[in-house]
């Protein structure tokens, strides 16, 4: 059996852990630059609010009805997922961190009553963080997300079935009979695996719920569609395909792109982005303990600002031999803009990708011709990871970066974020008796 923990309304939730003033009032969290809807709770649900709604679209509901909209607080939402982990990690043997609020759990030989065991851990983790949570078991991942999807949606439970308990599922406590109502009961979109384009397929096909996927023949589904909806096929029908991995799997490739808070013209904030974009990169890349062959920045002006003359523009950075050097990196990105650069538009966005990625282990060797030698280079970077995580990102970069206590044109607007209550000391919550 295995268990899929999942923090309702999660972004929310962790603000409302410090702002009780928000329970039972509609909340969204707002993506970079305050721009669309990427969390809601409950009650801004209710208002009709949709996932990705953009802001000045909904944000007469201020006044109408008191909606508050929140800039995203990444470093908090961060901090309190490895809290919620830890309190989770204790429902099974082992567990596979999925999402920044979602992880499965490994119930294998566990005794006892599962669902009584789930609940407790559920009011675990709610004591220490107030982060809600539901949990959905079953003998596969995509029945265990079925079952968090029932435990969350009240209304679509057909009756009262063994194992099913508000905010907990166990689809292996119910009956041949329930198991296939609570199944016709949940549409095909709804399948994890299953993306809109395929939804639709499924629908014109006649495949309109989960049960109707059930009874499709594996090989068919992977001849019309793909290997990916086979496998869904069968863990539905009781067949475990998606492995378990305590680990996750090292990125194939990583990227740190970002919008700015007002459109950008000249080149040297621009160097500054993309160096700070590229020492974020080359941070995560060190994280997993890979090597980066090549680099790929880009710039590009706004699709949305139709009064301004459009450009985009890109191009790939083939690095001497593999690294992970920040330095080395930010060179080949800042080679790329300096490419790439044309005065006179307004860009909105810039990014930089690192390709090619391979073990750290893995040596790539050139011949000596007079470079400077890389002694040391590793216990560079290493401090400068280690001071960056204890006294927050940007403490220590490199100097195209620009002066850290200087304002950045090109930084994102988050003129409704909250404090950054457990990572910073000058941002503590303070109660005044």
């Amino acid at each position: 059996m295995l268990a899929l923990v999942d923090g309702n309304n999660f972004y929310v939730s962790c603000e409302r852990m410090f702002r009780p003033d928000l329970l039972g009032r509609p909340v969204v969290v707002l993506s970079n630059n305050d721009g669309c809807a990427i969390a809601r709770s409950n009650e801004a649900k209710d208002l009709g609010i949709k996932m990705g709604a953009p802001w000045f679209q909904i944000r007469h509901l201020e006044e109408l009805a008191g909606l508050v909209g929140l800039s995203a607080n990444f470093e908090l939402y961060g901090d309190m997922s490895d809290r919620m982990m830890t309190f989770a990690a204790a429902l099974g043997h082992q567990q596979e961190i999925y999402s920044i609020d979602e992880c499965f759990l490994d119930l294998s030989g566990i005794p006892g009553d599962l669902v009584l065991r789930s609940r407790k851990i559920r009011s675990r983790i709610l004591r220490a963080t107030r982060i809600p949570t539901c949990i959905g078991i079953a003998p596969t991942k995509t029945l265990a997300k079925l079952a968090n999807h029932i435990a969350k949606t009240a209304e679509r439970k057909p009756g009262s079935y063994p194992g099913q308990h508000a905010q907990v599922c166990h689809l292996g406590a119910v009956t041949p009979f329930e198991f296939q109502d609570l199944l016709r009961a949940t549409e095909v979109g709804e399948v994890w695996g299953v993306g809109p384009r395929i939804g639709r397929q499924l629908r014109e096909e006649g495949v309109h719920t989960a049960w109707d996927l059930t009874q499709m023949n594996p090989s068919a589904a992977r001849k019309r569609w793909s290997v990916v909806l086979e496998k869904t096929v069968r863990e539905l029908q009781g067949t475990p395909c998606f492995t378990f991995e305590d680990q996750p799997p090292a990125k194939q490739q990583i990227a740190c792109t970002r919008s700015f808070g007002r459109p950008v013209t000249d080149l040297v904030p621009l160097q500054e982005a993309i160096t700070a974009f590229a020492c974020r990169a080359a941070e995560k890349l060190r994280q997993q303990n890979s090597h980066a062959g090549v680099v790929m920045a880009f710039i590009r002006t706004s699709p949305f600002r139709e009064q301004d003359a459009q450009y985009s523009g890109y191009r790939m950075f083939k690095l001497l031999e593999p690294t992970s050097d920040s330095a080395k990196i930010t060179q080949g990105a800042l080679a790329v803009l300096r490419a790439i650069y044309k005065p006179g538009f307004n860009y909105a966005k810039a990014g930089v990708m690192l390709m090619e990625l391979s073990p750290a282990s893995q040596q790539q060797f050139t011949l000596d011709l007079g470079s400077e030698p890389d002694e040391g280079r590793g216990r560079l970077m290493l401090a400068m990871d280690t001071l960056n995580k204890r006294f927050g990102r940007g403490t220590l970069s490199l100097a195209t970066a620009g002066v850290t206590s200087t304002p950045k044109q090109w930084a994102m607007k988050q003129e409704r974020r909250t404090p950054r209550y457990t990572t910073r000391w000058d941002e503590l919550l303070t109660i005044r008796c």
